[in-house]
């Protein structure tokens, strides 16, 4: 019922459109008729006998103005054209002033309104005419106003002045339109003030020079299209006072199109809160359409080493017989890697962990932590050429050490295999965003911050990793199951076999070869058939056995396919990861969440490569549920730091027996495998051992004293902490091998100063051990370090230096306190005794007198005895070293 509803109103919708148009030829076609005169509607037609006459009204704004020939929009107006023309007819049926009748209604939908003809009683002239517009724009008014196409009553009522003219050609209307003069010209105010009641006029030009038998025109430019197409309607064919007295001349009006040259730029310019985020919208679409699939295919690159020619065979064979052959130092090749390793017992568990960590499906980010020099690079090297596993390694102290963002970004780009990237881009988006600021009032959001375009980067690298791990574990399961399909298909070859051999099974091919008849006995024989068993035995023993077989090879493949899955898994390696990162804390942040996002998702196995596990807070941070996989490389104890020095001196050639004087210097290497190394090297070189060792001590020094104390006062500045804290820790660290944290924090100089311990261990100066996941005691940064503190303590001149430093500091500290016990008993010695106790000596301000008297008198005993201590430490100073 609903849809024979529907289907008769779209019929009548059509019928009245058809009606319409056919209406609307008709007007033309009696439009277009030749007329003899030109009778404007001022000096309208009249009945001499009966003192009536006819004039035009114009409604706008009823159609939709058409304004190209691809403007499709007239067509709603022809749907409800016949709607409109009874809403506009209801407006007129209540005037009756001057005897006002409508004769008809005639549509001009090209310029979207109607003329309405009617005849009134011109007993008063023109003031009749002007009665009339009054009256029916006060009727629309309280009818709601003209209808319109679009619902919004937004258009009016006009008398038009001159001669209704309704053509059908392609002149479609403009805010531009052409007066023609058919006569003198018309004065330009005469022209702005008939023009000016239909809207805001731009400009008026005035005639300029025209060819001969042309008319001369003004050109008037309105803000408003409506303007336009009301001038157009109303004054066309008037005739008015010309500048020449006692002359008239009729006005001929038409549209001409704008020039649009520059109109869309022009729009661009003049609306930028609209333009600039449509721009951004595009080209973030643009780019992750087009730009981002081509980066995530150079990171799957980078990954997979697609174009890297070091991996080509051609290129490992040409270097194999010709760089490495005549290479003057050896490269770190695989023995070299198995030898440091099995020389070292204490970095096998740590190595077994991070095989552990690596079998698994990834649930957590693991973090290798352990000083400099431990071998953390060196066990990750030999684990990753073991597993054959792909590996993308970000260096982040690479990013650190970038001295702007968009170094830092290039870096990152660089080592992800991201590619292209338009860093120049950053600074025309800044400028973009300046720029806009003085337009509206706001930024555009062209320019965005570090970590926003950080996470861009890792947001596309970690989609190549997906697809990555992707590629393989198709690669993998379908090495997989083609190895099964092989597998079944021997074991069915192989039960045919053996069917034939118990004459089971007849092989139907060879009917073919033996013929028809007689001879087809040949294909079969006298071998028993498979109908000749009985049913009991119909399930040989081999087809369970096949069909067992099957079923073990599916569990195999299943339990393979798990484990190829894991091993599928790329590798994601961020080393130097520091939490102190010279102000890019918020970098090292977001690194820490994508690292924890890859591995809740099971994109990648994720390994932080780290220096302090102090530097897990920020892992944790970001993944406060799950607890880190940590895997810890300490220092080699004293037998395995021998045996590796003995095996890789071994390895170059040096059978070198150390004595018990060249093991105790060893010792005091201690088990810093990059201290090791040194030592190694240069006992290659031709030095003994004890020469060796004292150099890398003497180095120590060298480093150590601008390390900790700087080599200027400018330097000094720029230490995180003062050259009295270091003295301090290193004198105590060269007695013992280490102190309790907690007795040296509290204690001066650093009186509760954190911060100054926490950047010393930053810096290898010192090592901070914890307990119950507190810190614990304070180690020597280096085992080698111990003895570097104890040369530097044992230094006189430098050793009176830093302590004269060190007691002036503190005379000064114990001055401060007696001149502020002297300022609060001179404020008690005017307060007096306390009046309301009866025993003058237990009175609080007695008390407190007698305390800070004893106060007093231990600072000033402390000042004696440093400047004491002073005094003999600079005539330590004179006497030289």
């Amino acid at each position: 019922m609903l849809t024979a509803r529907r289907e008769l109103s779209a019929s009548r919708r059509i019928v009245a459109v058809w009606r319409s148009r056919t209406r609307f030829r008709r007007c033309i076609a009696n439009d277009l008729a030749p007329s003899v005169s030109v009778q404007p509607s001022d000096t309208p037609r009249s009945d001499l006998g009966s003192k009536t006459a006819e004039a035009w009204l114009f409604a706008d704004s009823v159609f939709p103005v058409r304004l190209a020939s691809w403007d499709l929009r007239h067509y709603f107006g022809l749907v409800s054209e016949e709607t409109l023309l009874t809403k506009l007819k209801q407006i007129f049926q209540d005037i009756h002033v001057h005897d006002f009748e409508v004769l008809s209604m005639e549509p001009h939908i090209k310029d979207g309104g109607v003329f309405i003809h009617f005849r009134y009683s011109a007993t008063d002239g023109v003031a009749s005419l002007e009665n009339i517009e009054k009256a029916v724009r006060e009727q629309a008014q309280h009818e709601g106003g003209v209808p319109s196409w679009h619902g919004l009553s937004r258009g009016s009522l006009w008398l038009v002045k001159g001669r209704p003219w309704r053509e059908d050609m392609h002149r479609f209307a403009s805010p531009i339109i052409t007066v023609a003069f058919e006569g003198p010209d018309v004065h330009e105010e005469s022209l702005y003030g008939l023009l000016r009641p239909f809207g805001r006029i731009q400009d008026l030009r005035n005639p300029t020079p025209v060819p001969a038998g042309s008319l001369r025109f003004s050109t008037i430019i309105f803000s408003h299209v409506r303007s336009a197409t009301i001038a157009r309607n109303v004054i066309h064919g008037l005739a008015i006072q010309s500048s020449i007295p006692d002359t008239t001349t009729v006005l001929r009006v038409g549209y001409r199109e704008p020039l649009q040259a520059h109109v869309i730029r022009d729009w661009i310019l003049n609306h930028p809160r609209i333009v600039l985020p449509i721009v951004v919208f595009l080209l973030g679409t643009f780019t992750y359409t087009v730009f981002d699939p081509i980066r995530t295919f150079m990171v799957e690159r980078k990954v997979m080493d697609w174009f890297d020619y070091k991996q080509s065979g051609i290129y490992k064979w040409l270097r194999a017989n010709t760089v490495e052959r005549f290479a003057l130092s050896p490269s770190i090749s695989q023995d070299h890697l198995q030898t440091a390793v099995n020389v070292w017992k204490e970095r096998k568990d740590a190595e077994d962990a991070v095989y552990r960590y690596l079998s698994e499906m990834p649930s957590s980010v693991a973090l290798i932590h352990g000083p400099q020099g431990s071998g953390k690079t060196t066990m990750l090297t030999k684990i990753l050429q073991e597993t054959g596993r792909k590996a993308l390694v970000i260096d982040c102290g690479q990013l650190f050490k970038a001295n702007s963002d968009v170094n830092l970004i290039a870096s990152l780009a660089e080592q992800a295999g991201y590619w292209p990237i338009f860093t120049f881009m950053n600074s025309v988006n800044n400028l973009i965003d300046m720029a806009s600021v003085g337009l509206m009032g706001q930024k555009a959001g062209f320019s965005t911050s570090l970590t926003d375009q950080v996470k861009q980067v890792l947001e596309v690298t970690g989609t190549a990793l997906r697809k990555v791990s992707t590629f393989y574990r198709e690669n993998i399961q379908r090495q997989v199951r083609n190895k099964q399909l092989e597998e079944q298909r021997q074991l069915e070859e192989e039960r045919k076999r053996e069917r034939i051999q118990n004459g089971e099974w007849h092989d139907p091919r060879l009917d073919c070869v033996a013929g028809n008849g007689v001879m087809s006995e040949l294909g079969v024989g006298d071998e028993p058939m498979e109908g000749d068993r009985s049913p009991s035995t119909a399930m040989s023993d081999s087809e369970k056995q096949l069909k067992d077989e099957i079923k073990q090879l599916e569990r195999q493949q299943k339990s393979i396919e798990d484990v190829q899955a894991v091993d599928a898994l790329p590798i994601v390696i961020l080393k130097n990861f520091e939490s102190k990162s010279g102000g890019k804390e918020d970098v090292v942040g977001v690194l820490a969440q994508w690292a924890v996002a890859l591995v809740e998702n099971q994109v990648a196995h994720v390994i932080v490569v780290s220096d302090n596990r102090e530097n897990a807070r920020l892992l944790t941070k970001a993944s406060p549920a799950k607890p880190l996989t940590l895997v810890a490389l300490e220092d080699a104890d004293a037998t395995s730091a021998l045996t590796f020095v003995q095996q890789k001196l071994h390895d170059a050639g040096l059978d070198y027996q150390f004595t018990k004087q060249q093991t105790a210097y060893v010792e005091r290497l201690g088990g810093r495998a990059s201290d090791l190394e040194t030592l190694i090297h240069k006992v290659r070189s031709g030095q003994d051992v004890e020469e060796a060792v004292e150099d890398i001590i003497d180095r120590g020094v060298a480093e150590l004293r601008k390390k900790a104390f700087g080599e200027d006062a400018e330097d000094v500045k720029n230490l995180p902490w003062s050259r009295e804290q270091a003295w301090v820790i290193l004198k105590r660290l060269s007695r013992e091998p280490e102190v309790p944290y907690h007795e040296v924090l509290v204690d001066s100089p650093f009186k509760n100063n954190e911060g100054a311990l926490r950047s010393m261990e930053h810096a290898e100066l010192i090592s901070i051990t914890t307990h119950n996941g507190r810190p614990s005691t304070i180690r020597p940064g280096k085992p080698v370090y111990q003895y570097v503190f104890q040369r530097l303590a044992n230094d006189c001149v430098f050793q009176a230096t830093q302590d004269i430093a060190v007691n002036e500091r503190a005379v000064a500290g114990a001055e401060s306190t007696v001149r502020a016990c002297e300022e609060e008993l001179t404020i008690l010695k005017q307060l007096g005794s306390d009046p309301n106790h009866w025993v003058e000596w237990r009175s609080a301000s007695t008390h407190r007198a007698a305390y800070l008297f004893r106060k007093m008198k231990a600072a000033e005993a402390k000042i004696e005895t440093l400047e004491k201590q002073n005094a003999e430490l600079k005539k330590v100073l004179a006497r030289g070293p």
